[in-house]
């Protein structure tokens, strides 16, 4: 009986650590996102983690909503930079997300600061 138990707790905490690995390296996707850079802010009651937006659109109907890992310091730097302009953002999607990382899926990786295709010059 104890070896059942102890392999049972064995299982259960082997599956334990393999789901949350997974959760913390696995990444659904990649991708570069552009667009004017609408909000930016660290909130949160519990857990402050960084959120912000980007307008894909003219009208602002098609938004992006992101998170910046705490880790990130340069890009939470460029970003706070660079509210209110066109920017191009590389990110990463993962499968799921801890509510200590962020709101959202996506975070943002890699920040840089273009000239907005709206503009006529």
């Amino acid at each position: 009986m104890r070896k059942f138990i102890g392999i049972t707790i064995g299982i259960l905490i082997l599956s334990a650590v393999s789901y949350f690995s997974f959760l913390y390296y696995a990444t659904y996707s990649e991708g570069i996102r552009s667009g004017e850079l609408i909000k930016f802010s660290h909130k949160g009651m519990l857990f402050k983690t960084w959120e912000g937006e980007i307008s894909q659109g003219i009208s602002g109907a098609q938004i992006f909503p992101f998170s910046v890992l705490d880790s990130d310091k340069e890009v939470i730097a460029d970003l706070k930079e660079m509210e209110g302009q066109y920017v191009k953002v590389s990110y990463v999607e993962r499968y799921k997300t801890f509510p200590w990382w962020g709101d959202t899926k996506y975070y943002i990786v890699k920040v840089k600061k273009e000239n907005s295709p709206f503009k006529v010059k």
